[in-house]
């Protein structure tokens, strides 16, 4: 660490900097007394005066860091007497001169890549710790001294002191930027090129989701057309993550970035139901196209019998084998099943005006016939508009109409799990997430209703997919027809995978993703949330989840060992108000989640309440509050500064991949970690005491 006038020197350009951002805001602000338009501007000037609004709105957004850090540190180039202060955006003087540069711009790369083996033309490379506005310490590091080995995990960290001074900070319920600790491996795949899919593989707490964030923020930056224009989206696993994660991107000046979970992309109501594990496994089959297809094809047909219907003193005629002819030739000419429809009724107003002892136009017989009942029953008939809620719902509440599109695709227990019935009103019918897939299949199999408003879904240039591997191959499906060109951040973990769909490894994923470009694969190797002490018990676990996978390695050495408490039979939830309490002690600022199986989060919620200890709800999406009880399928993803994993015999039980969920539920501390159980341990976390000799 450097000395008290080294700090006072840097302190002083800090300060500098921030009068510097400050002005740059200023003059922003100006700029909006000169773009003013009075009542009586034309329309023209109107729209111009709102697109400079909007940029003037988005460069404030950029320029507004709020209390996170300016400058994270500078570098010293070998051989000349510049210097380059690295930080959250660029900052220039009165006469344009630089004073931050952007993190994402080609010249800080070093900052983040050099190593003592490849010093990237760097003397010195300095960094940060702050308070708001205020330097707390500087580290530096000297090159040029020689070339330094590896040993361990945390050998060959930048900044380490100032990285683990970071990480040790109390967590407050939302996830940080890590800008200014961006370590060489993680800036490896930010700075990754746009285009194709990138793949990043991680353990718990290797900073996956948040260098995926960053990549986003670095590619917008970089690429700043086309994608602000194409748009760049962001798919979570639940909302809670969204909650989450949703202030990393502004913390970086990137307010424009849509978040989502699957649910969001289409415009069916979709409620909190889950789905039975077989049913969600068959809806989730990529073998759901087929029967789509063939569901939508069923509903394309010829007539039963001949149709004649009056036309003033004649009788016009369509036979059975002219509608064959006609939804054939549909068939063949229509993109999508909805925009086969004026093919049809062009083809049936054709045959019936052939129909006719003398000549009769079609228009003419499609102006007089087009409202008449037969006609439109008739139609509804051959080929009916239809919504994707329409099809599921009629396909899905007939056990024949689901025979008759399955066939041979699907055994006779597989389509069972599809039936459901129909007694509730269909403008009230709420769909599961394993629906989701299946709608946004059958609205690119539908297309859009002529006349009707409905709208094509939106594509977008970038997308970064979180928790891809608990994603069915029908879901991976859906997110493809979201990309432009193909370009996509996957993240995920292969051990957490903990949904009806467990792939084998990446490529179980990739098979179903844009192939345009080769992609490349990722590993993220090093646990930087994740004390030494904690891994040490979610080790037991991983080997019978998910055989000859290795967890990563901590750079966090020791910690609060894990406990184990045992709760007496009938007192599971009064012992688990104690131990909030106490824990409550133990973090201090921090914050901290039970995390239970489903049937539990009842029982432990009110538990809480008889205590008197405050807490928020499984399913609220906030983890504001300094206690959350979330059950274990929303912990994903999150970190926290205590757990407690409640009966972990039970969520092995009543999760479709329980070991694995298991494994994340322990592997979310960023502190302490407590196990309490009145059950049975699950046998992976029975401590087996050598005997006696």
């Amino acid at each position: 660490m450097a000395g008290s006038s080294e700090l006072e020197y840097e302190q002083a350009y800090l300060d500098w900097a921030h009068r510097c951002l400050d002005e740059a805001r200023r003059r922003v602000l100006r700029l909006r007394s000169l773009t003013t338009v009075g009542r009586g501007g034309t329309h023209q000037t109107r729209v111009e005066g709102e697109v400079v609004e909007g940029t003037i709105r988005n460069r404030l957004a950029q320029l507004d860091v709020g209390d996170a850090a300016l400058v994270f540190g500078r570098i010293d180039p070998e051989g000349t007497p510049e210097r380059f202060y690295i930080g959250r955006v660029a900052v220039a003087d009165e006469h344009q001169e630089p004073v931050v540069v952007d993190w994402r711009a080609p010249i800080a790369e070093p900052f983040y890549r050099a190593t003592g083996r490849h010093p990237m033309g760097l003397a010195r490379r300095r960094h940060f710790a702050t308070r708001g506005r205020r330097l707390l310490a500087v580290e530096d590091e000297v090159f040029g001294a020689g070339e330094r080995g590896d040993a361990g995990a945390g050998a060959g960290l930048a900044g380490r002191e100032v990285l683990l001074a970071n990480l040790a900070q109390p967590r407050s319920g939302r996830l940080g930027d890590i800008v200014g600790t961006i370590q060489a491996e993680q800036d490896e795949i930010i700075r990754s090129e746009l285009g194709g899919v990138v793949v990043v593989q991680g353990g718990p707490g290797t900073g996956k989701t948040v260098v995926a964030l960053h990549r986003a923020a670095y590619l917008l930056y970089t690429h700043r057309f086309p994608l602000e224009d194409q748009g760049v989206l962001v798919v979570g696993p639940n909302r809670v993550f969204l909650r989450y994660v949703e202030r990393v991107l502004p913390s970086l000046g990137e307010a424009g970035v849509e978040l989502a979970v699957p649910a969001d992309l289409v415009p069916e109501a979709v409620g909190d139901r889950r789905e039975g594990p077989a049913a969600a496994r068959v809806k989730g089959d990529v073998r759901m196209v087929t029967v789509l297809a063939k569901a939508v094809r069923d509903r394309q047909r010829p007539l039963r019998r001949d149709l004649v219907v009056g036309f003033g003193l004649m009788s016009l005629r369509c036979d059975v084998e002219t509608s064959r002819r006609i939804v054939a030739a549909a068939r063949r000419r229509a993109r999508t099943h909805n925009a086969g429809r004026r093919l049809v009724e062009q083809g049936l107003w054709e045959a019936l005006a052939r129909s006719a002892r003398e000549e009769v136009e079609p228009a003419l017989v499609r102006e007089r016939l087009r409202r008449h009942d037969e006609i439109r029953t008739v139609l509804e008939w051959m080929w009916p508009q239809l919504t994707p809620d329409e099809l599921l719902h009629d396909l899905f509440g007939s056990r024949a109409l689901i025979r008759l599109a399955a066939g041979s695709t699907l055994d006779a227990g597989e389509q069972a799990s599809l039936e459901r019935p129909r007694g509730e009103p269909f403008d009230r019918r709420e769909w599961t997430d394993a629906d989701v897939p299946l709608l946004d299949e059958a609205r690119a199999l539908l297309g859009p209703r002529p006349g009707k408003g409905d709208e094509e879904p939106r594509s977008y240039g970038h997308l970064v997919v979180d928790e891809a591997q608990d994603l069915s191959p029908m879901a991976l499906r859906m997110l493809s027809r979201r990309s432009l060109g193909g370009s996509m951040t996957v993240v995920g973990d292969i051990a957490q995978a903990t949904g009806s769909w467990a792939p084998g490894g990446w490529n179980d994923v990739l098979d179903h993703l844009p192939g345009r470009r080769a992609p490349r694969v990722h590993e993220l190797t090093i646990a930087y949330r994740t004390p030494a002490a904690v891994l040490s018990l979610a080790e037991r676990v991983l080997p019978a989840a998910v055989p000859g996978l290795h967890s990563s390695r901590s750079v966090r050495e020791g910690g609060d060992p894990p406990q184990v408490v045992r709760a007496a039979p009938g007192r599971l939830g009064a012992e688990v108000a104690a131990l909030v309490g106490a824990e409550r002690v133990a973090v201090g600022e921090g914050n901290m989640a039970v995390v239970v199986p489903d049937s539990l989060v009842d029982h432990v919620s009110a538990a809480l309440d008889a205590a008197g200890e405050d807490h928020g709800r499984s399913g609220g999406e906030r983890l504001d509050v300094q206690v959350s009880v979330l059950a274990v399928r929303l912990v994903k993803g999150l970190e926290l500064d205590s757990v407690l994993v409640v009966e972990p015999a039970r969520i092995v039980a009543e999760e479709p991949q329980g070991l694995r969920s298991l494994y994340v539920a322990l592997t979310r501390a960023t502190r302490r970690l407590t196990v309490v159980h009145s059950e049975p341990l699950p046998e992976v976390l029975v401590e087996r005491r050598p005997s006696p000799a």
